[in-house]
């Protein structure tokens, strides 16, 4: 199948910011030129740096890998709700120790699905409350994905006791579950979806949040932000999403761009995480410890 074929870089940024849960494998990054390559992009137009996210064991371990290939990309791990119908203990222990490594940010994306009939609510709820107690154990945030779960999701945040930092990727929700997760403390990232024209409701949700607990993002390849929605989407998209968000929100570009970059450094603690320290084979594939 042929790739989409990526627009024309935006306007770049006049402050940096961090694209807060990107999948460089999914937008077809397979080597260390690769990664470098879409985060020089992403760099030009003023993202500085990502968190690339997994969402099955494969994509965990390549996110990891790559992690350690530039210093401006970090690594989010766990299976996703949809990928949950029969995971084996070894998985899991899998998922637990590559989500120990120090260039790993946070949990996830984990949380429920059940616009997608890939895993019954029972296996993706069991797959949910393990990850929230892995974050715990870790003392990393728990990134959720939250498709048509709305209520659940709360729910098991609230049965199992919520990690001390909780972001929820593309937030989806209307202004009231934005309340709900702002009473809570919980972290808000935004995504193409908040340019949509039709997304009156998300964008009221997104005037809720206060400014410490607001990330931006790309959820990419998925969710292209408007003008160029439908083609394929990249870390260097993200000024469309930071203009749009910042609209809805009654302030500058640049200020928003700032705020979330200060938000990612301080929910990821990218400020403390250790430096790349592998060597890369000449082909960009099998980096080993230095």
């Amino acid at each position: 199948m042929a790739r989409r074929e990526r627009p024309d870089p935006p306007e770049p940024l006049g402050a940096p910011t961090v694209d807060a849960h990107t999948h460089l494998d999914a937008c077809g990054c397979e080597t260390a030129e690769d990664v470098a390559a879409a985060l020089d992009r992403a760099a030009a137009v003023g993202v500085t740096r990502a968190v690339t996210v997994a969402d099955d064991l494969a994509a965990a371990r390549w996110a990891v890998q790559a992690a350690h290939w530039d210093e401006r990309l970090v690594a989010a791990v766990a299976l996703h709700p949809t990928r949950t119908a029969a995971v084996t203990d070894s998985e899991f222990a899998e998922i637990e120790r590559l989500a120990g490594d120090p260039r790993v940010v946070a949990v996830g994306e984990t949380g429920l699905d059940y616009y997608w009939d890939y895993s019954p609510p029972e296996a993706q709820q069991a797959s949910f409350r393990w990850h929230i107690d892995l974050a715990k154990r870790l003392g990393k945030p728990l990134m959720i994905h939250d498709r048509d779960a709305h209520a659940d999701v709360l729910r098991l945040l609230r049965e199992e006791g919520a990690p001390g930092t909780v972001v929820f990727h593309c937030f989806s929700g209307d202004a009231a579950m934005a309340r709900e997760c702002a009473e809570a403390g919980y972290v808000l990232s935004f995504a193409g979806p908040v340019t949509f024209r039709n997304a009156a409701a998300l964008r009221e949700a997104a005037a809720i949040p206060d400014d410490d607990h607001l990330l931006v993002e790309t959820d990419a390849p998925f969710l292209t932000p408007h003008p160029h929605r439908g083609r394929a989407n990249e870390p260097y998209c993200l000024p469309w999403t930071v203009r749009g968000l910042a609209e809805v929100r009654g302030v500058q570009a640049d200020e928003l761009a700032g705020i979330t970059d200060r938000n990612a450094e301080r929910v990821f603690g990218l400020a403390h995480v250790p430096s790349v320290t592998t060597v890369t084979s000449p082909d960009g594939r099998a980096p080993r410890s230095a």
